[in-house]
């Protein structure tokens, strides 16, 4: 990443970059400034290579920014909690 001249050097960590955020749910990419550690690479619409970090929302998919209401149940949470409860009821009776 190249920073501009009117920046202070030093103000960033070393491993400062540009990383290619994806929400999963809607599937919108965007670029961001980071430091954040990532394990994978894709293609921007830029048709460029950046390291990539996959969020499960942002507000591409948030019903604050979107107007929309949504459930989302990416890791089976409710079912999780369902099946949790039903054993807390078991045990007190």
């Amino acid at each position: 990443m190249v920073l501009s001249a009117h920046m202070k050097k030093d103000l960033h960590p070393a491993d400062y970059r540009t990383v290619l955020f994806q929400d999963s749910t809607s599937g919108k990419s965007f670029l961001i400034g980071s430091t954040i550690k990532t394990g994978k690479t894709a293609k921007a619409e830029d048709g460029k290579e950046y390291p990539m970090y996959q969020v499960e929302i942002s507000s591409a998919s948030h019903p604050f920014y979107t107007g929309q209401s949504k459930n989302i149940d990416t890791a089976g949470r409710v079912e999780k909690f369902k099946a949790r409860t039903a054993a807390a009821k078991k045990t007190k009776k």
